[in-house]
């Protein structure tokens, strides 16, 4: 099972039997089977007829709706899982509790473990890079991780460990036709700030959907404010996918040269860059493939999909709020 993303603006998204179909100007060009999809993805504009609507509520395959440049709109999902146990108990964490410092310790040293495996592995496949500085300052910063009992501090160190890492970002970069100086969001200015945004939004509809199948509330996060509109629960659990999922996609694809700076376009008015229509179809094949390929998850010690992962973590997220095991292990990869 995989997220079918429709990319056409102006398509028309139907159901026909027990299939999604999708036309444009009344020609079809997606037509795939309900029981492989597992969510959908619209970038743009795009029609939805209310058999479609009611078909994917039934299955229980959320809808994301996102700008053409990957910009969170809203999504349509099935009600709220009846698991009210792990909602309580998440809400009971909440603030500075003792689970809480624990949850931000985990997602924060998860992050920063894999930002620092990150860069050994591209060190150790380049004899021309030396990334070393940053590793150390890396090093420094997930040592007092385990200590640190106020959340805000944490936050300072997920902070300083970021910039560490995006600081050396652009050595990673293997290809002569893109540069970068520093992450900038909202808009991204340049195409790999434009990948990397597109890539986290993308992430984020995958792992928001497994904490809305656990059954947590995706509003109340733990690293993340609270802020009305934000899955914060979300954007805590994507942090140690960030480096895993996303970065991997994005540094692969400029250094294989799969996108030439042809391939952006800038917004006049805002400077906004983002990909125009074909190579956006390539950069999420590349993500989608990323999702099911296989590794060894560490914890359970067998082999899993990042697809697989995104719930599982949020199985043992829940299992660590209702008391079933001790601790939170985040998914570190080497």
């Amino acid at each position: 099972m995989s997220t079918l993303y429709v990319t056409q603006d102006d398509a028309f998204i139907g159901k026909i039997d027990e299939r999604l179909h999708v036309k444009y100007e009344k020609k079809t060009i997606l037509d795939v089977p309900l029981i492989k999809i597992d969510g959908v993805v619209v970038l743009g504009r795009a029609t939805v007829s209310p058999s479609a609507i009611n078909e994917l509520l039934q299955r229980q395959i959320p809808l994301t709706f996102l700008t053409g440049t990957g910009g969170y709109l809203g999504r349509l999902e099935p009600e709220v899982t009846k698991n009210i146990f792990v909602r309580k108990a998440q809400w009971q964490a909440a603030g500075n509790t003792p689970q809480a410092i624990h949850l931000v310790q985990g997602f924060v040293r998860g992050k920063l473990k894999n930002y620092r495996n990150t860069l050994v592995r591209r060190q150790r496949e380049s004899n021309d890079l030396d990334l070393s500085g940053a590793i150390e300052r890396l090093d420094n910063v997930i040592a007092p991780i385990d200590t640190t009992q106020n959340i805000d501090s944490l936050r300072g160190l997920e902070g300083a460990g970021s910039a560490a890492y995006f600081g050396c970002f652009n050595e990673m970069i293997r290809n002569t036709q893109f540069t970068f100086s520093k992450r900038v969001r909202r808009p991204p200015t340049d195409p790999v700030n434009s990948l990397l945004s597109f890539g986290y939004s993308l992430l984020r509809h995958d792992v928001q959907s497994a904490v809305n199948i656990v059954g947590f509330d995706p509003y109340l996060g733990y690293l993340h404010c609270d802020r009305y509109g934000r899955p914060s629960l979300a954007l805590d659990l994507m942090e140690e996918f960030r480096p895993l999922v996303v970065d991997a996609v994005v540094l692969s694809t400029l250094n294989k040269q799969l996108l030439k700076v042809e391939d952006f376009v800038t917004e006049p008015l805002s400077h906004a860059v983002s990909l125009t229509n074909e190579p956006r179809k390539t950069f999420l094949r590349l993500y989608e493939q990323k999702k099911l390929s296989e590794f060894k998850h560490p914890v359970l010690g067998r082999k899993c999909t990042y697809q697989e992962a995104f719930a599982l973590q949020a199985r043992l997220l829940a299992k660590y709020l209702m008391g079933e095991i001790e601790k939170y292990p985040p998914l570190v990869l080497k």
